[in-house]
C-alpha cells in the first residue's frame, strides 16, 4: 500500500484529504507543523508528501530544501507543494528545489489524485533505477568462467522461478547479496520490491520494529513518537525479503521470524490486528549454522524453514582462474569513473594476484583495483610493482605449505577440506567408505562436502 504524508496547518484540509486518499486505498499520515513532518520523514517510508507552503513554524519551501539535503537520512518521497497563495516565483523555486509539482488551493480532487498517482509512479521508477545501479555495482561476484561459478549460475536459473526459501552460505565479501538479488531478478516477483535487512547491523532493541514495523506510539521512541512504520516484512509483500547475516539474530527474534514464516502474518509492535504478507524469504550467513545449533545459538526449526534451497558461494581463493576477468571488469568500471578508460594490466600482475589468498574475497579484490588506480594516476598499465605490499609479498613459488587466513574458521575449513579430499582420494570417491574412515555419518559427510564446496571426483 502506498503511504502518503499530508502536511498542512489547517485541520479541515488535513481531514478532507485524508478521507479522500484513504477511500482511494492509500495509507495516510498527517502533520500540522514542519517539525512534526521532518520527524515523521526520518522515522518512516513515504512514497509522496503533500506539503503546504505556509506552516506555523516555518516555510514549506525550507522544509522541502531540508528534506532534499537529508536524502541519506530520511525517506526519499516525491514532494507535491500546495498553497492558497501561490505565485510563479514560489512555483519556480519549488521546482528548482526538487518538488514534483505545485498545486493551488482550493484543490481540485481529480487533479490532486492524478498528480499523486504520477508522483508515486515516478518515485517507483527512481527506486528501480537506483536498484539497477546497485546491481551493476555488485554484478562482479558472478563474473567468471570457473566451474563453481558456472554451477552457481545454473542453480540460480533453476531455482529462481520457484517460491522456495533460500539459505545462502558464504564468507564475507563473496557476493551473497548479489546471489539474492539475482534470484529475485529472475523470479516472477522481479517487478515487486527487493527489501534487505542486515541482521548484524541492527541493535537488538530495534530489530523487531525493523522486521515487523510498529503502530501509533509503540516505536523505539515510545508514546512521544506516535507514528507508523512499515517493517521489512510488510514492505517486501509480493516481493523478496533478504535477511543478511541471519545467524546474528537473537533467539527471541528467531522465534518471531519463525512464527511469521509459518503463518505468513505477524503483528506490528503495538498493533491489535495482524498484517498478512506474501514474501519470498532469502537468508544468508557467513556462519556454520549447524555448529550454531549445537551451541544453542540458533533454532533448529528455523534453520530447516530457511534451508529449503541451500546455495554455497565459493570464496575467491577457490576460483582464482576468475581473477583475470574480475580485475579487467574492475579496471573498466573504475577507469570510467576516474576518466581513465584504457588502463590495462600485465600478465605478471595477474599472476601475482592469483597467489594471494584473498580473505576478503571479491570485495577485497575490487578495493585493491580501485586503490591501485588512485595511487598510480599516470600508469596506463598496471604492473606487479603497483600492487599493494601485502599482495607483492606473496611468494610466487608457492606458499610453502602455509596459506594466509584472516580467521581461525577459514584456517579450519581449509584443513578440513584438504583432509576430506585426501580421504576421498584414498577411497576412490566412495562416499560410504570415506565416511567410515572419517568417523562420520554418510549424510553428515555430504553436508560437510557441500559446505566446503567439494564435488565428488574432485
Amino acid at each position: 500500500m502506498n503511504h502518503v504524508l499530508i502536511v498542512d496547518d489547517e485541520q479541515d484540509i488535513r481531514d478532507s484529504l485524508e478521507a479522500i486518499l484513504r477511500e482511494e486505498e492509500y495509507a495516510v499520515t498527517t502533520a500540522a507543523t514542519a517539525a512534526e513532518a521532518l520527524r515523521l520523514l526520518r522515522d518512516a517510508d513515504y512514497q509522496a508528501v503533500l506539503l503546504d507552503i505556509w506552516l506555523p513554524d516555518g516555510d514549506g519551501l525550507d522544509v522541502l530544501a531540508q528534506i532534499r539535503s537529508e536524502q541519506s537520512k530520511v525517506s526519499s518521497p516525491e514532494i507535491i507543494m500546495i498553497s492558497g497563495h501561490g505565485t510563479i516565483e514560489a512555483a519556480v523555486r519549488a521546482t528548482k528545489l526538487g518538488a514534483y509539482d505545485f498545486l493551488e488551493k482550493p484543490l481540485s480532487l481529480d487533479r490532486t489524485l492524478l498528480v499523486l498517482r504520477n508522483a508515486i509512479q515516478a518515485q517507483r521508477l527512481r527506486e528501480d533505477n537506483q536498484e539497477f545501479a546497485r546491481q551493476l555495482a555488485t554484478r562482479s561476484a558472478l563474473t567468471g568462467d570457473s566451474v563453481p561459478l558456472k554451477a552457481l549460475r545454473q542453480q540460480i536459473k533453476l531455482m529462481a522461478p520457484t517460491n522456495g526459501r533460500v539459505l545462502i552460505f558464504g564468507e564475507s565479501g563473496s557476493g551473497k547479496e548479489l546471489i539474492a538479488r539475482s534470484i529475485h531478478s529472475e523470479s516472477p516477483r522481479k517487478e515487486r520490491p527487493f527489501v534487505e535487512l542486515n541482521c548484524a547491523a541492527i541493535p537488538e532493541d530495534f530489530i523487531e520494529s525493523e522486521l515487523f514495523g510498529y503502530r501509533h506510539g509503540a516505536g523505539p521512541g515510545g508514546p512521544n513518537q506516535p507514528y507508523e512504520k512499515r517493517g521489512t516484512f510488510e514492505r517486501a509483500d509480493g516481493g523478496t525479503l533478504f535477511l543478511d547475516e541471519v545467524g546474528d539474530m537473537s533467539l527471541k527474534t528467531q522465534a518471531k521470524v519463525l512464527r511469521a514464516l509459518d503463518e505468513q502474518r505477524f503483528h506490528p509492535v503495538g498493533a491489535s490486528t495482524p498484517v498478512h504478507v506474501n514474501a519470498r524469504v532469502i537468508a544468508a550467513t557467513n556462519k556454520d549454522l549447524e555448529e550454531e545449533i549445537a551451541r544453542g545459538n540458533f533454532r533448529e526449526d528455523l534453520f530447516y524453514r530457511l534451508n529449503v534451497i541451500p546455495f554455497f558461494v565459493p570464496p575467491l581463493r577457490e576460483r582464482k582462474e576468475d581473477i583475470g576477468l574480475l580485475v579487467r571488469e574492475f579496471l573498466q568500471e573504475f577507469g570510467q569513473q576516474y576518466g581513465r578508460p584504457r588502463v590495462e594490466i600485465s600478465d605478471s600482475a595477474i599472476a601475482q594476484l592469483k597467489q594471494y589468498s584473498w580473505p576478503g574475497n571479491v570485495r577485497e579484490l575490487r578495493n585493491v583495483v580501485e586503490r591501485v588506480l588512485i595511487l598510480n594516476p599516470k600508469a596506463a598499465r598496471v604492473e606487479a610493482k603497483h600492487l599493494p605490499k601485502l599482495v607483492q609479498r606473496t611468494d610466487l613459488r608457492g606458499t610453502g605449505g602455509r596459506e594466509e587466513f584472516s580467521t581461525l574458521m577459514q584456517a579450519r575449513e581449509a584443513y578440513e577440506r584438504d583432509y576430506i579430499l585426501k580421504e576421498l582420494d584414498r577411497s576412490n570417491s566412495n562416499i560410504t567408505r570415506a565416511a567410515e574412515a572419517l568417523g562420520l555419518e554418510r549424510s553428515h559427510l555430504y553436508r560437510k562436502m557441500r559446505a566446503l564446496g567439494i564435488n565428488v571426483g574432485e
